[in-house]
């Protein structure tokens, strides 16, 4: 540090003589944070001490002048770049056609990456580490239930500038992300150029799946399917290909060739040819993006590497904390008692894809088709799907007040991936719902994946304009947005105008999330694991991590769910895309799924709109105080699990 104690030691001692005890907590806490930043091109020790001396705010009143003043500047500023990196990312983000390689070059661009530098070279960083306290995850689980509304705004003001991240590192990284994401959203299978053994295709000609998200949708959907079974089949072997990097490069987003991914041949006019593999292009990328996080962890010297930082300072959930919640579902007696009941009713023995199993959902005993046909008959496009979310949110219980405030604030456009949401940062910008369609127009898997995203767009929308201040904007963290994705994804069918009438609906329910989150716990375990392995091996090369990933996925495979499955050394758990591109962003969806359930037992007999509304309104404060004020208690796995064993001794009976 260039500020030396005995200098930070000077300039409390000053600060304290003119303004007193009850100012020591922010003039310690302000002086060691603004000290720990200062460097030498900043100014003397002397300018330092001149500094501290002249803009320490002690008065209340004008702390709060203040602090209002910042956080106007700052949803400015916030505000106007999301916008800009929304804009500049549309090419690549949206199903506009071709992408040229100067959308690649503007997709690499982060027009934020020098907002570090230039905030502490005006000295406006300084100015907020000298007057707002930044608090650890454990102090705001110590003080937080206490604080005021105003003191949780300080508090996040306060996280604003932890640490010093240069321009270099930062567009270091969106050029990483950038590049990931785009080799994700453009990874598609033309299904129809699959073949069996016999030669013979096995889906339509025009089928085309995006991986991993449509490749495991579609295999979701093909349990009602008459002939479901080898299809999924044929689809565990592309995720398998694909994950082991022995999938033919021409393969992916081709549809010159046919291919069988059983023998992994190729052939062409009747044929066979050959071929050449993807190059792990998938492991080089997940390499960038950790090489790009890792080269962050000198700046952040109380969090100096990516998992700490993800779940410390983003989740703000323990790692401990998180996976203790995860093997406690893994583990539990009632996951195994699920399985015997899954293989009961296909009346097989359970094949690792079966981590996919969705009949406990109403819309498992609806084939495919007829699931297209009602979504086509009602959303012919996402024009018609934009135009209808009023009636939708209306639908869901929301007021037609409240569903005209945020329709207008949601803007749906076609998307190049599988779908995403993008929330706005300002409250004159709309928040962005994309979804893929076909050219045919909307299907289900649009449609279902649209009502996900509809659920992110609502609490996006909400907590950003239904909250006191733009610093406690938002929610949480991620886990609790894809929650309220979940819920609104759970209800696609009720849109559709498909009532569940299913006898023991509420118990299916609770199967079909203990299922759901007993998969993706595994997955998120994988990716764990995976980042643990990276930073004890950064000088890896792809090849390495290729294997190093696979291990990961055999060694979860093996403990948690061989000994249901009855088979071992199982890759399927490395399938997820977001593994690659996301940097450790899997958690959130098992997390997700605990928060869902709660949210939901809470909200039978209650009006969603209503308490949406309500919970959304508490901000972004830490989550387990944002659950308490939601539902009444922390989150927990507990209630599923209760739950789930229950509905099993009903249906059972």
């Amino acid at each position: 540090m260039f500020i030396d104690k005995d200098t930070q030691d000077g300039v409390r001692e000053y600060l304290l003589g003119k303004y007193g005890e009850a100012q020591k907590f922010r003039i310690q806490r302000g002086v060691q944070q603004a000290a720990a930043f200062w460097r030498i091109a900043d100014g003397s020790a002397e300018e330092f001490v001149k500094f501290c001396q002249l803009n320490f705010i002690p008065d209340p009143g004008r702390l709060q002048t203040h602090f209002k003043r910042i956080e106007g500047n700052f949803e400015t500023l916030y505000g106007h770049l999301n916008k800009i990196s929304l804009d500049l990312k549309r090419t690549l983000h949206l199903d506009w056609g071709e992408i040229l390689p100067i959308d690649l070059r503007f997709g690499r661009f982060d027009p934020a990456a020098h907002v570090s530098d230039d905030m502490f070279d005006s000295q406006i960083a300084f100015d907020l580490l000298l007057n707002f306290p930044s608090y650890t995850l454990a102090e705001k689980a110590e003080l937080g239930p206490a604080w005021s509304r105003l003191e949780w705004a300080y508090a996040r003001c306060g996280d604003l500038f932890i640490s010093r991240l240069p321009a270099r590192v930062s567009q270091n990284a969106a050029a990483a992300f950038s590049e990931a994401e785009t080799y994700i959203s453009e990874y598609n299978i033309h299904m129809g150029q699959l073949l069996d053994d016999q030669g013979k295709t096995l889906f339509p000609e025009n089928l085309k799946l995006i991986s991993h998200w449509g490749l495991r949708d579609h295999l979701k959907g093909l349990y009602a399917e008459k002939l479901g079974l080898a299809r999924q089949e044929a689809i565990h072997e592309v995720l398998k290909r694909i994950i082991q990097q022995d999938i033919p490069k021409a393969m992916v987003n081709g549809r010159e060739f046919f291919w069988n991914p059983f023998k992994n041949k190729v052939y062409k006019a009747g044929k066979e040819i050959a071929w050449t593999p993807e190059p792990n292009t998938r492991y080089l990328h997940l390499l960038s993006v950790f090489k790009a996080m890792k080269d962050m962890d000198e700046y952040f010297p109380s969090l100096p590497s990516q998992p700490q930082r993800k779940f410390e300072l983003e989740r703000e959930l323990p790692e401990t904390e998180v996976e203790r919640l995860f093997e406690e579902v893994l583990t539990s007696a009632a996951v195994k008692n699920v399985a015997a009941l899954i293989e009961k009713r296909l009346g097989r023995k359970l094949k690792p894809f079966d981590i996919w199993y969705n009949g406990f959902k109403p819309r498992a005993k609806i084939s495919q088709a007829e699931l297209d046909r009602r979504v086509g008959q009602k959303y012919a496009d996402l024009k018609a799907f934009e135009k209808d979310m009023r009636a939708i949110l209306q639908e869901l219980g929301f007021s037609a007040k409240s569903a005209d405030f945020i329709a207008a604030r949601v803007a749906v456009d076609p998307a190049r991936g599988a779908g995403h949401a993008w929330g706005a940062m300002m409250h004159s910008e709309k928040s962005r719902l994309r979804t893929r369609v076909n050219p045919g127009g909307m299907n289900y898997q649009s449609f279902n994946v649209a009502m996900h995203e509809l659920g992110h767009c609502v609490e996006q929308t909400l907590s950003l304009h239904k909250v006191d201040s733009y610093l406690l904007a938002g929610v949480p963290n991620t886990a609790i947005t894809e929650a309220f994705a979940f819920i609104f994804q759970n209800r696609d069918l009720e849109i559709l105008g498909l009532k569940d009438e299913t006898r023991n609906a509420r118990q299916l329910k609770a199967l079909d999330t203990l299922w759901m989150t007993y998969e993706i716990a595994g997955v998120a375990l994988v990716d764990m694991k995976v980042w643990n392995w990276l930073y004890k091996n950064p000088e890896a090369n792809p090849e390495a991590l290729r294997k190093a990933v696979m291990a990961s996925a055999r060694e979860v495979w093996n403990k948690y769910y061989a000994p249901i499955f009855n088979i071992r050394d199982q890759i399927l758990l490395a399938a997820y895309s977001h593994m690659i591109d996301a940097a450790l962003y899997l958690p959130d969806y098992p997390l997700g799924h605990l928060i869902s359930f709660q949210l939901e037992s809470y909200l039978i007999g209650k009006n969603l709109g209503t308490e949406m509304e309500r919970m959304c309104q508490a901000g972004h404060v830490i989550p387990q105080l944002w659950m308490k004020n939601a539902v009444g208690k922390e989150i927990s796995a507990a209630p599923l699990l209760e739950a789930a064993a229950e509905a099993l001794k009903l249906i059972k009976k």
